[in-house]
């Protein structure tokens, strides 16, 4: 801040023609750079709280103040705005590409687990229609091999019928011809057919 000295008193007059100007002023002469009279300086006020320059420092101080105030609403302030509407503006994006991936993450999050209750549900599905098929498989193919058996059994107890019964005729005439040997080694001749088939039937009947 610049302040404005007034002179305490006029200049002095110049020196006669012949002196020289550059010589050392008098004594009491004012000095011509501050207007204060030689020797004075250490009996003057504070410059700023001298009263008599009141007036030029609150005329600067007022220039000054005007200079910053358009200084700040000219520059500093549109700067500060446009900085902090750029900042804003740039927050707001960040919240809303936050809050659209947020979304799209739940979004996905629940196609997930959509999709896992649909493949669970679809695994337990096929694990019944496989369970139910080896099942059906199973018994079918038990009545299967029942079948077989009963008619191998069958087949088993025919045959074995016709074997016992082919033993049995078979029996009887080993028995009449055995009968017949025996009555010949017992007589020394041949006993009648009929008469032998009589006596194996007797004895069939008694046992």
């Amino acid at each position: 801040m610049f302040f404005v000295t007034p002179a305490y008193a006029e200049e002095a007059p110049a020196a006669a023609t012949g002196t020289d100007a550059h010589a050392a002023p008098a004594a009491g002469e004012v000095h011509t750079e501050t207007g204060v009279a030689e020797g004075e300086h250490a009996r003057g006020p504070f410059p700023p709280f001298d009263s008599t320059t009141f007036a030029s420092q609150l005329l600067w101080l007022v220039i000054t103040f005007g200079v910053f105030y358009l200084l700040m609403q000219k520059v500093i302030a549109p700067r500060i705005g446009a900085i902090l509407d750029q900042r804003h503006t740039r927050i707001s994006q960040d919240l809303e590409e936050a809050g659209r991936l947020k979304a799209e993450a739940d979004a996905a999050v629940q196609t997930y687990e959509g999709e896992l209750a649909a493949a669970r549900a679809k695994s337990n599905a096929i694990g019944s229609a496989a369970r139910d098929a080896a099942k059906a498989k199973a018994e079918e193919e038990r009545r299967a091999v029942e079948t077989s058996l009963s008619e191998k059994i069958k087949a088993a107890e025919v045959r074995i019928a016709d074997i016992k019964a082919k033993a049995f005729a078979d029996v009887g005439t080993i028995a009449e011809e055995t009968a017949a040997a025996v009555v010949e080694q017992l007589i020394g001749g041949n006993a009648a057919q009929a008469d032998v088939a009589a006596a194996v039937a007797a004895a069939k009947k008694e046992a």
